[in-house]
């Protein structure tokens, strides 16, 4: 299942907010996210993020023999259908507020607060 990032959020901290962690794969050297379903690694929803595109399918279990990378994968099962909604909803929702937020900036016309450090009180 595919699912379009909206333009004013980082993917990396929009996924995350959706609950998933980032998962490094050295042998691929490609780097994705996952959200485990139970106490183990396997079942996990698995997403792979290219070009604001986020991919996403269901990991039942891992590879079944060494050197290869399919496993038992879904990616239109209702559970993926409903997480993909879950992950909609909730980049609909971040999306909205980082929108709001930054139209109550605009509208206040106020700039950002320069942050100090301890001695820069002091100046």
């Amino acid at each position: 299942m595919k699912i379009q990032i909206p333009d004013n959020l980082n993917p990396v901290d929009a996924i995350r907010r959706c609950g998933y962690g980032m998962v490094n794969d050295r042998r691929a050297e490609q780097v994705s996210f996952s959200r485990r379903l139970g106490q183990g690694i396997y079942p996990r929803f698995h997403v792979y993020i290219n070009d604001r595109v986020i991919n996403l399918h269901l990991d039942q279990k891992q590879a079944s023999y060494e050197g290869s990378s399919a496993h038992s994968g879904e990616y239109d099962s209702e559970v993926v259908l409903r997480e993909g909604d879950r992950i909609k909803e909730l980049l609909d929702k971040n999306s909205a507020e980082q929108l709001g937020s930054d139209m109550e900036e605009f509208e206040k016309g106020e700039e950002k607060e320069e942050k100090k450090g301890f001695w820069g009180w002091f100046k």
